[in-house]
């Protein structure tokens, strides 16, 4: 299913949405695509981490990929809690349908 891409307030800025999709393009490759869901795209809601879902370019070799993602994130963001969850083919997981359903493509 396609996202939209939100182009209205959600608590992260311009400047971090770039960080994170450089990120994950260069640790999933061209063409990969990032979600935030939970807390973060409540502007009601303060503090949280930032939970991302990643749809990788690239199916190889995932868990050494998020571990890159998630060392340039903390590089470029600094100390932050940030969740990063890999979706793969067929992926049926609970936290991936509620990402799938409540997240904003970013």
């Amino acid at each position: 299913m396609p996202f939209t891409v939100y182009n209205g307030p959600m608590r992260l800025t311009t400047e971090q949405i770039d960080i994170i999709r450089k990120s994950a393009e260069e640790a999933f490759g061209e063409g990969s695509t990032v979600t935030l869901f939970g807390s973060r795209v409540d502007d009601h809601k303060r503090g949280g981490d930032i939970d991302l879902l990643v749809h990788p370019a690239r199916a190889d070799d995932l868990l050494r990929r998020k571990l890159r993602m998630l060392t340039l994130l903390e590089l470029r963001l600094g100390e932050r809690k940030v969740d990063v969850v890999v979706e793969t083919p067929g992926d049926n997981r609970p936290i991936v349908r509620i990402a799938r359903e409540t997240g904003v493509a970013l």
